[in-house]
């Protein structure tokens, strides 16, 4: 075996975000219209070559500064190394047997940075495919259980790297396409999984994302005091976190249950709007990604964050609707398009010709 090429999708958290970290319930979907590209060549020594988020340039001390405070000292070859160590032990703790040989790991990306996309997620779980595929291990009988993928992606960055972060990210990049996830406590803190399902994609039309490449910023820091709240059990935290799972279980039940003819965009729409706005109420929003959902509304369409902020998700009703959102986000920075949802055979195919920005080389 000489050489195996895999490919992560972003994703959107569609509903119940942020619940996901909490014990609740989402619906998220991955996109095709970018991607992270990784490849394992066979080579006599094990080398993990910089990428994009491997910095080793800066235009000033301040930017050294920020870098170092959202990526850390290692960047993408931290996530790569970690998952590595993680599927190795799993192998090895399962007795596993793989070939004799190394690789050279390499990564590309076009996932707009840090603006609640999951592109440094999407690196992990692109490296850990790449890992079943190199070294021959399946996911499914007789390799990994594929519902416990996202738990080594997650343990990756999260055990290994301390990075603040839960499943909903893991679990879509590895599965593809359209997923219902249900984090119930008693099960997750059973099987250190979730439970995850897969939905038909055709379900969910009339969607948008929206991003603004100039709102990058940390993450995991909007869940702090959150998390804190929520391990003290303050009332109002774990309400919102019961309706954040409300709101997904509706979402789910909705689309496996329309007919033709149902009024979709309005039933989505309602649970979008609502998603954000209570979001709104629990988390400390900033104004600039405040005004990107509320631009978005002024059009006539829903919205809410995508992830952490940075980016938008929603629903338009037309044609008309979609090119008026369009022209409104623009005006402040964004840019809007109708996402292609990421199935997991679209991971083998090229790029969609038109849709991907250019590719930050490694």
């Amino acid at each position: 075996m000489e050489q195996v090429r895999t490919r992560s999708f972003p994703r959107a958290g569609f509903l119940g975000n942020p619940s996901d970290g909490y014990f609740g319930k989402t619906l998220s979907f991955a996109f095709a219209d970018y991607c992270v590209d990784l490849t394992l060549t066979e080579s006599a020594k094990m080398r993990f070559i910089p990428g994009e988020v491997d910095d080793a340039m800066f235009d000033s001390p301040e930017s050294l500064v920020r870098d170092l405070r959202l990526y850390g000292y290692y960047g993408g070859i931290r996530m790569l190394k970690a998952v590595a160590k993680l599927f190795f032990e799993y192998c090895f703790e399962h007795d596993i047997k793989l070939p004799r040989r190394n690789f050279t790991a390499e990564y590309r990306t076009n996932i707009p940075r840090l603006v609640g996309l999951s592109g440094s997620s999407a690196i992990c779980s692109a490296m850990l495919k790449a890992l079943c595929k190199f070294y021959e291990v399946p996911i499914g009988e007789g390799g990994i259980p594929m519902d416990y993928t996202p738990t080594i992606c997650l343990e990756a960055e999260k055990l290994e790297l301390g990075i603040n972060c839960g499943f909903q990210d893991r679990v879509i990049q590895m599965y593809g396409g359209l997923v219902f996830m249900d984090f119930r406590k008693d099960y997750v803190e059973a099987n250190n999984k979730g439970i995850y399902e897969e939905l038909d994609p055709k379900l969910l039309k009339n969607v948008y994302v929206a991003f603004d490449p100039n709102r990058a910023e940390e993450s995991g820091k909007a869940h702090k005091k959150v998390r804190r709240l929520f391990e003290e059990k303050k009332p109002d935290i774990l309400s919102a976190m019961s309706e954040f799972a409300s709101i997904a279980q509706r979402g789910r039940d909705i689309l496996v249950s329309c007919k033709e003819g149902d009024n979709l965009h309005i039933k989505l729409a309602d649970l979008v709007n609502a998603n954000f706005d209570l979001r709104d109420k629990i988390f400390t929003v900033a104004e600039e990604n405040r005004r990107m959902v509320m631009t978005a509304r002024s059009a006539g369409a829903s919205a809410k964050f995508a992830g952490s902020g940075g980016a938008i998700v929603g629903t338009f009703e037309d044609e008309a609707q979609f090119a008026a959102l369009s022209k409104a986000l623009a005006k402040i920075g964004c840019t809007t398009f109708i996402p292609t949802i990421g199935t997991r055979d679209l991971e083998s195919a090229d790029l969609i010709k038109g849709k991907h920005t250019a590719w930050r080389n490694s």
